[in-house]
């Protein structure tokens, strides 16, 4: 097979293709690097197109097709990865997350509403994701009014933006219903756990604290220091990740994303504009490196970012935009809800289940390539850190230690029905 267009998209693709020249995982390579270009790829499957999401996703985000490799091979061996290669909730929300936050920034709102709600069917923490179209809804809302002068139009938004967030929260509000409908509806008073007697009802509160201890500052105990110790590595990526954010970007974060560019807004209409295009800036940007005939191109016109200030004040060099990558306004959401998630794992949730908890959450990979583009040292350390602790994870995960690594799963297993 020939892999120069391979080459030309990432230098290293070569030695990768070559590696698998006798098997057809080079042609499924091809595929989530290239698409589906040549006559021969056609017979295999386009469910893989599916699973390259993450690739593509991050290139419309960063718009570097080289840190889009790195985060996404990253994330392959991510810290948690004892969790995603075992039968396990983790991947299943990975890929409903993941992929419906690449239908957000491709504009196409109703599948990514489909897709996030099912990631609230995976894990309880799927209704984070609602925080995505409350962000896009707010920008836009803003643009249709203040910009635009159209108060009905804002108003189509906000309404379309809190339609949306409520369908991604149906799957959680499901749940909880159905534990009502089978546990309290048609008991005693006396009968009746607790739990049923609340003005708000919630199963998944109740037993988060009353069966496993969660709750504000409930773990700060000094026998529980090693958990803490064993989650360090990755709560330090994220604090890291949201310290660098916020001292590139001070003027985004503080005014949450509305004091960017109008250049940096055009280019990330998806999220920042009430139009609605039939093909966004961003899904261009995408399909350029999907197209051979653009690829060469492309690659040398690139410039170097330049390095310190320069990235942080986001700067244009000889009148165009500079390429921002992960100090882009469009990562500022991402941001925000890995700040909540952290702060919730260290200080409410047990605190080792930190790893998995905040393994999907795609600006630690985004960060993480930055670290390794522009920090070897650290970049060697973090492969370290993956490579240990997926040893680590399958020793300890096969023998259940830690305690409650799992997520509680062993104490689940003695909570009987009737005891809640």
């Amino acid at each position: 097979m020939n892999t120069s267009s391979s080459t030309r998209f990432c230098p290293n693709c070569r030695l990768v293709c070559l590696s698998f020249r006798k098997q057809f995982s080079r042609h499924w390579f091809h595929l989530s690097v290239i698409g589906q270009c040549w006559r021969c790829l056609v017979m295999l499957f386009a469910m893989w197109r599916l699973f390259s999401r993450p690739f593509t996703f991050t290139v419309i985000i960063l718009k570097d097709p080289t840190a889009a490799l790195q985060a996404s091979v990253l994330f392959c061996f991510n810290p948690a990865s004892i969790f995603y290669s075992s039968i396990y909730s983790e991947s299943l929300y990975a890929l409903f997350s993941v992929g419906g936050c690449y239908y957000l920034v491709s504009r196409a709102n109703n599948i990514a509403v489909l897709w996030l709600a099912l990631s609230g069917f995976a894990r309880s923490n799927g209704v984070l994701n609602a925080g995505y179209f409350g962000f896009q809804a707010m920008h836009q809302a803003y643009d249709a009014f203040y910009l635009k002068k159209s108060a009905f139009l804002a108003l189509w938004i906000l309404i379309s933006g809190a339609l949306r967030c409520i369908c991604i929260f149906v799957p959680f509000i499901t749940f909880q219903a159905y534990g009502y409908y089978n546990m309290c509806l048609g008991r005693s008073s006396d009968e009746m756990r607790p739990w049923c007697k609340a003005r708000i009802p919630l199963l998944y509160n109740y037993i988060q604290s009353h069966y496993w201890g969660v709750g504000f500052l409930r773990y700060f105990k000094f026998k529980q220091l090693p958990n803490f110790l064993l989650a360090s590595p990755i709560l330090s990526l994220a604090v890291c990740s949201i310290i660098y954010y916020v001292k590139s970007r001070p003027e985004i974060v503080r005014s949450l994303g509305f004091q960017a560019s109008v250049e940096e807004k055009s280019s990330m209409a998806v999220i920042f504009s009430s139009q609605k295009p039939q093909r966004s800036n961003d899904t261009q940007f995408s399909e350029k490196y999907s197209s051979r005939n653009q690829e060469n191109h492309n690659l040398k016109s690139r410039k170097k970012i330049r390095q310190g200030k320069d990235l942080a004040e986001g700067r244009t060099v000889h009148g165009s935009l500079e390429k921002l990558g992960y100090t882009s306004a469009f990562v500022l959401p991402f941001i925000l809800q890995v700040g909540f998630m952290a702060a919730t794992a260290f200080f409410v949730m047990h605190v080792q289940v930190a790893t998995r908890f905040l393994s999907a959450s795609p600006s630690l990979y985004w960060f993480a390539s930055l670290i390794m583009t522009s920090h070897k040292k650290w970049g060697y350390m973090i492969w370290v850190y993956c490579f240990a602790y997926i040893l680590l994870g399958s020793l300890l995960f096969s023998n259940f230690y830690p305690h409650l690594i799992m997520g509680c799963d062993q104490i689940l297993v003695m909570i009987r029905w009737e005891d809640l």
